[in-house]
């Protein structure tokens, strides 16, 4: 259980300026730069962080690969990989609060979130993926008798991972579990608004007896720190989390480099589809502004478009605006806060901005939609329902990544899948329906990586995360990602 007194001192905590965490120590940037971070509780600065150039990223790409090729940690049995793993989650776990509380200091999601869902989420899937690497089996093909046919798995060699502000430590295990339990080192590019948490987890590794070299991170700028390790030519793979056109330039750098494989889970507009037989519209409301409102909206999953059947419309958007306004926003820190604070205020204009142009092309704002607590100097809205969306509006086709709800009504199930699948997403989505079979048919029908019946949220590590269409093409989250970090190597044996 969450304490406020145990949260309190960690508040104001003095921290010391952070450096690049490369070959086992952490090192200032080569040519000394740095960066703020500011909190979005208070909009105040209360450290700061290497600001990473190229030559940085080739350090660190260079520590990588040496620890790659001299099998420190590639050619260790799966079990001592095992017992590292799994020291590290339980280092994790011992100082799941300081990291919960570094991270809201950074991000501001509330921290009854951030400590199940960013600490002690990390610390599972170290955990998950330690036990599951020493029970990674090649196979054997049904050649003739005078052939042996093997398939071995092999670890890819230098992964490079560039991961979000919003869940950094959530998304940031996601990646690294699975790389280096399949035996790959690692650079890492967190956020530069969000990256004290997993510089942490890097020193925690390092603890834990990772070797040096194998886990190595790189802070900065995205324009300069996530080009130069993308189009580096000794990084054998890119795993990502981010906006679409983030994605496509790394794509594009992988043309001009090496050709490394990147997987690529981007952005969402996912569907919540409420249906006039859902068995609870009541739990309904309060799950669905659960899945749009938690952690600001700054969730790639959220249900950020409602698609209500026409007869309930109206009274299924009054009881969702009762549980919008019944809410708490404000200081994540503060265990009574529901909703903590957007990332920056560049995000928080943006979301005013969506607002603003959602009325402008005939939506009406029923709650929020404005900035609160302003004279905090931190970045707080209020949950925001727009209805009347069009599916052809900018806040049913864009990303807001924010506390905005865009809700439109729809006539029957055909409705209902046209306007779901009319976007250039398909993460995620959600049903509500006590019919069995049009749960089933929408399950096929709606176009999405991961959907969600009579509930929205809550996937654990055993299944997979990815998209369709624009939403990317990579999977974090269960067995399938440790795919990500190998090659298939075929042994042809004549005997």
């Amino acid at each position: 259980m969450l304490d406020q007194s145990r949260i309190d001192p960690l508040r104001h905590a003095a921290i010391a300026e952070r450096g690049h965490f490369i070959n086992g120590r952490m090192v200032p940037a080569q040519d000394a730069r740095t960066l703020n971070v500011l909190s979005p509780i208070d909009g105040r600065p209360f450290t700061r962080i290497a600001s990473g150039s190229a030559q940085d990223v080739d350090q660190a790409v260079t520590a990588a690969r040496h620890a790659f090729e001299d099998g420190r940690w590639s050619g260790a049995t799966p079990a001592a990989r095992k017992k590292v793993l799994l020291k590290l989650a339980d280092l994790i776990e011992q100082n799941a609060l300081e990291l919960a509380v570094l991270g809201v200091r950074d991000n501001g999601t509330e921290i009854s979130m951030a400590f199940k869902a960013e600490a002690l989420s990390a610390a599972a899937s170290f955990r998950y993926y330690a036990e599951a690497l020493d029970k990674i089996y090649g196979e054997i093909a049904p050649t003739a008798d005078n052939v042996l046919g093997l398939v071995h798995k092999a670890p890819v060699g230098v992964v490079g991972a560039i991961v979000p502000w919003n869940f950094p430590l959530m998304i940031g295990a996601w990646k690294l579990a699975p790389a280096l339990a399949t035996g790959n080192s690692v650079v890492l590019k967190p956020a530069e608004t969000a990256s004290l948490s997993l510089l942490r987890i890097a020193e925690l590794a390092s603890e834990a007896g990772l070797p040096d070299g194998v886990l190595n991170v790189v802070t900065g700028p995205g324009a300069v720190v996530g080009e130069a390790l993308a189009l580096s030519m000794d990084v054998d793979v890119l795993v990502f989390t981010g906006s679409g056109a983030t994605g496509r330039r790394l794509l594009e750098y992988s043309a001009r480099s090496n050709l490394k494989r990147c997987y690529l889970e981007l952005g969402g507009k996912s569907p919540n589809i409420v249906f006039n037989d859902a068995a609870d519209l009541a739990k309904a409301a309060k799950v669905s502004a659960a899945g749009i409102f938690r952690n600001s909206g700054q969730v790639c999953v959220a249900g950020s478009r409602l698609l209500v059947q026409e007869d309930i419309h109206d009274d299924f958007v009054a009881a969702l605006c009762n549980e919008a306004e019944a809410l708490k926003v404000g200081d994540p820190l503060d265990l009574s806060s529901q909703i903590g604070a957007v990332h920056s205020l560049a995000q928080l204009e943006s979301h005013l901005r969506f607002v603003e142009t959602a009325e402008a092309e005939g939506a009406e704002c029923r709650t929020g939609g404005q900035r609160i607590l302003e004279a905090t100097g931190g970045y707080y809205m209020a949950p925001t329902v727009m209805t009347g969306v069009k599916a052809t509006d900018t806040i049913a086709q864009k990303e807001v990544f924010g506390p905005v709800l865009a809700v439109s009504p729809f006539k029957d199930e055909a409705d209902a899948i046209r306007i779901a699948n009319a976007t250039e997403f398909g993460l995620a989505a959600g049903v509500w329906t006590a019919d069995l079979g049009r749960a089933h048919r929408m399950i096929r029908a709606v176009r999405s990586g991961v959907i969600h019946v009579n509930t929205y949220g809550g996937a654990d590590l055993t299944v997979p995360l990815g998209g369709v269409k624009q939403s990317g093409n990579g999977h974090d989250k269960s067995l399938h990602a440790l795919d990500n970090y190998v090659d298939l190597k075929t042994a042809w044996i004549q005997l």
